[in-house]
C-alpha cells in the first residue's frame, strides 16, 4: 500500500468511526477529514544505547491550514525493564519552547511497543499552511538515570532511516482524529476525552477540604485541622537551608483566603529559607486529590534564575532503599529549570521506589516544557488501575498500575531551591507559591468538573474546613 493510499484509508476509518459513535450520516466527517491531512517524516540520528533521537517533520498535505496546537505525533517504543524516561528537544525550527513531549503507556502492549512519546505543539507554533512543513524537530529521550537502553526492539525505530522520509510507524492525529501512520496492533490513538460527567458533586463520602482561612502560621486552628508547618532541618534542597514556618502566611484575595509559601535566599545555604505545609496524618490513599495553585516564574524581588521547585504532592516514608511499599505522586513546577533542564518545565511523577545513594529511581513521569506561571487547577486521581493527572481540566499524564500506592500517604505543599548554581548573586531574592484550597475525596474518582462543583458547594455552604477521612 502506498503512503498516500494508507493516509486516505486511515482518514476514512477515523471519519467512519466518529460517524458511528455520534450517530451521524457518513457525510458528516470530523474536522480532520474535511481537508486537513498531515504526514510525518522521520530520520534517526542515533543508533547507540545512550539515547533515542527521533528527528521529525510534520508536513501539511491537505488543502487547508492546520493549527499545530491540534496536532499530536506518537513515536512507539519498548521500555527497558523498570526504566523511566526523560524527553528533551535539542533544536527545532519552530522553537523547542513550542514543542511538548510526554510519555504514555499503551493499553495493549506488543513485542515491540508498550510506551510512546507523544509530541505536541503550543499555540506559539502557529498554523501549518498547505504544502508547508514544520522543519527539523531534533528530539531525543533517554533513561532518566542514563543507563543504557535498547532501541533494536522499538516499533518506531528505523536504523536505516538516515534521511528524512515518510514514516508510517509514527502516527499523527489532528483534533483527535488519526490522519497518518499505523500504530502497534490494537493501539490506534484516540482523542483524550473532555470530561462530560455531570458537574454536580458526587454522593457524600469521606473527604478533606480546606480553604486555608487562617490568621497566620501560629494560628492554633492549623494544628487542630491536622496540618504541620515545617520547621525541622533536612532535605530536599540546598544544604544548610532553614525551613521557615514564619514564611507561610495567609491573606484574603477577593473573597478567598490564600495560603502563601515564600522561599528566599541571598546566595548561601545559611541565608536560604524553604517552606512546607503538610498533613500530620498519613491516611490518604485512593481517591481524588485537588488543589488550586499559583506558580511563579519571577521572584517577588531581587534577581531571577534560582532553580526553584514549586509543588503539590502526596508521599509516605521510604523505609529502606528500594523499598517496594514507598509511594509518592507529584506536581512539580521548575520555573528556571534544574535537574538538567535549561528552562521552565512542569512534571507529574508517580514513584514506585528509589535509592538515595547511589541514586536509583523507579518512577514514571509526564512533562511539558512551557511556562505555567499563574493559577492552575491540579487534579490527581488514583484507583485500582491507574494514576491520572489533570491540569486545568485536561489530562496531563496517565501512569501505570505498577506505581499504585501500597500504603497511605500525607498531603504536602512545598517550595524549595535545588541548589544555588542557577543564580550566584548574593543579592536577596524571594519567590511566592500560593494555594487557594485543597480537596481529597476518599475512594472516589472525580472528574475535574466534579471537583470544581464540590469546591463550589463547600464555599456556597460557608464551609471553610472539613475532614471526615478516617485514620489509617
Amino acid at each position: 500500500m502506498s503512503d498516500q493510499t494508507r493516509t486516505r484509508t486511515v482518514r476514512l476509518r477515523a471519519a467512519l468511526a466518529v460517524a458511528a459513535v455520534t450517530g451521524l450520516g457518513a457525510t458528516a466527517l470530523p474536522a480532520a477529514a474535511a481537508g486537513e491531512a498531515v504526514t510525518v517524516q522521520y530520520r534517526q540520528s542515533a543508533t547507540g544505547s545512550d539515547q533515542v533521537e527521533p528527528w521529525l517533520k510534520v508536513v501539511n498535505t491537505g488543502t487547508t491550514g492546520v493549527p499545530l496546537s491540534q496536532v499530536k505525533v506518537r513515536y512507539y517504543f519498548k521500555a527497558d525493564a523498570g526504566a523511566s524516561y526523560t524527553y528533551a528537544c535539542s533544536w527545532a525550527v519552530k522553537g523547542c519552547a513550542n514543542i511538548t513531549g510526554t510519555f504514555g503507556t499503551l493499553p495493549h502492549p506488543t513485542a515491540t511497543a508498550d510506551r510512546y512519546l507523544e509530541v505536541g505543539f503550543t499555540a506559539g507554533a502557529g498554523t501549518l499552511a498547505p504544502g508547508a512543513d514544520t522543519g527539523d524537530m531534533q528530539l531525543r529521550f533517554h533513561r532518566s538515570n542514563w543507563q543504557p537502553l535498547n532501541q533494536g526492539d522499538d516499533y518506531s525505530f528505523g536504523p536505516a532511516q538516515t534521511a528524512y522520509a515518510n514514516w508510517a510507524k509514527v502516527t499523527a492525529t489532528v483534533g483527535g482524529a488519526l490522519v497518518w501512520g499505523t500504530a502497534p496492533a490494537g493501539n490506534e490513538p484516540t482523542p483524550t476525552p473532555t470530561p462530560t460527567d455531570p458537574t454536580t458533586p458526587p454522593p457524600t463520602g469521606a473527604a478533606l477540604f480546606d480553604d486555608f482561612d487562617y490568621t497566620g502560621h501560629t494560628d492554633p486552628a492549623i494544628g487542630a485541622h491536622g496540618w504541620s508547618v515545617r520547621s525541622n532541618a533536612g532535605g530536599p534542597g540546598v544544604p544548610g537551608a532553614t525551613w521557615a514556618p514564619e514564611n507561610v502566611t495567609f491573606a484574603k484575595e477577593g473573597t478567598n483566603s490564600i495560603m502563601n509559601l515564600r522561599s528566599s535566599t541571598a546566595g548561601t545555604g545559611e541565608s536560604t529559607r524553604h517552606t512546607e505545609v503538610l498533613t500530620k496524618a498519613t491516611k490518604f490513599k485512593n481517591g481524588t486529590y485537588a488543589a488550586r495553585v499559583r506558580f511563579s516564574d519571577a521572584p517577588v524581588s531581587g534577581p531571577d534564575g534560582d532553580r526553584v521547585v514549586q509543588t503539590f504532592f502526596t508521599i509516605n516514608d521510604l523505609k529502606a532503599p528500594m523499598a517496594d511499599d514507598y509511594a509518592e505522586y507529584d506536581f512539580e513546577y521548575l520555573p528556571n529549570g534544574g535537574w538538567g533542564e535549561p528552562a521552565n518545565i512542569l512534571y507529574t511523577t508517580s514513584w514506585e521506589t528509589y535509592r538515595p545513594d547511589p541514586w536509583e529511581a523507579v518512577n514514571q513521569h509526564s512533562e511539558v516544557r512551557a511556562s505555567y506561571a499563574g493559577w492552575h487547577d491540579l487534579v490527581l486521581t488514583i484507583d485500582d488501575n491507574s494514576i491520572v493527572y489533570y491540569v486545568d481540566g485536561q489530562e496531563f499524564g496517565r501512569h501505570d498500575a505498577r506505581y499504585l500506592p501500597e500504603r497511605p500517604m500525607s498531603i504536602n505543599f512545598n517550595q524549595w531551591l535545588i541548589d544555588l548554581a542557577g543564580q550566584t548573586s548574593t543579592t536577596p531574592r524571594s519567590y511566592d507559591q500560593k494555594v487557594d484550597y485543597v480537596l481529597h475525596v476518599k475512594d472516589q474518582v472525580l472528574t475535574p468538573a466534579q471537583v470544581a462543583a464540590k469546591v463550589a458547594a463547600y464555599r456556597s455552604a460557608g464551609t471553610a474546613f472539613e475532614d471526615t477521612v478516617p485514620a489509617s
